[in-house]
């Protein structure tokens, strides 16, 4: 969730693999910005900032639900799955964001980590050279999504609501991150959602076009 708080600009494979990341818990569905609105002020929420993110085109691949692959202004971005935490948080770790045309070296790795084979035979690839090459793969299937972000915190832990449209249908979803993985738990409480599946970018968008 971070990525709506700081400058979206490249980062080499190296420089991603330094950055700490942090668990998330994140939930999808109907009515969920209801509920964190009407239990956000009791657990004394800190408003932060909305924000429309730019369109991105997240890129599902069949084979796994653990690399969330998307391209958003221009970088090709990639995270993947390197843990959970005893309640089952997610833990992604940046792998990269690469400025289009991407070498074919970096798209070789990205393609790998989506458990999928595609023949590369060019020095480098353009936005439009990836997205087509993705349409024809029975494998991945390109995915347009639409973000508004509401973010605050609460007691220090990042946490936001949204609504989300995955080709153009709509879901609301709310979230909480944080390497503090004991105030995440006391604060998903305090905000409603703990009974709620916790369910990333992947899964939702994947149960939305029926992947």
């Amino acid at each position: 969730m971070s990525e709506g708080h700081s400058k979206n600009v490249a980062t080499s494979a190296a420089e991603a693999s330094k950055i700490v990341p942090r668990a998330e818990f994140r939930v999808f569905g109907h009515g969920i910005i209801e509920i964190v609105q009407a239990k956000m002020w009791d657990a004394s929420a800190v408003l932060s900032k909305a924000r429309r993110m730019p369109a991105e085109t997240y890129f599902l691949s069949r084979r796994t639900d653990e690399a969330n692959v998307k391209v958003r202004d221009g970088l090709l971005d990639i995270k993947t799955k390197v843990g959970e935490t005893p309640d089952g948080y997610e833990i992604f770790q940046p792998r990269g964001k690469f400025q289009f045309p991407v070498k074919a070296a970096d798209l070789t790795s990205i393609v790998g980590h989506l458990n999928v084979e595609m023949p590369l035979d060019k020095d480098s690839y353009a936005f439009d050279d990836f997205v087509a090459m993705a349409r024809a793969h029975p494998e991945i299937v390109p995915v347009a999504v639409e973000k508004m972000r509401y973010g605050f915190t609460v007691d220090g832990i990042i946490c936001e609501y949204a609504q989300v449209w995955f080709n153009g249908a709509l879901l609301e979803s709310a979230c909480c991150e944080s390497e503090d993985h004991g105030g995440m738990k006391k604060v998903i409480a305090a905000l409603g959602i703990a009974h709620l599946p916790n369910t990333n970018y992947l899964r939702a968008a994947k149960r939305v076009v029926g992947l």
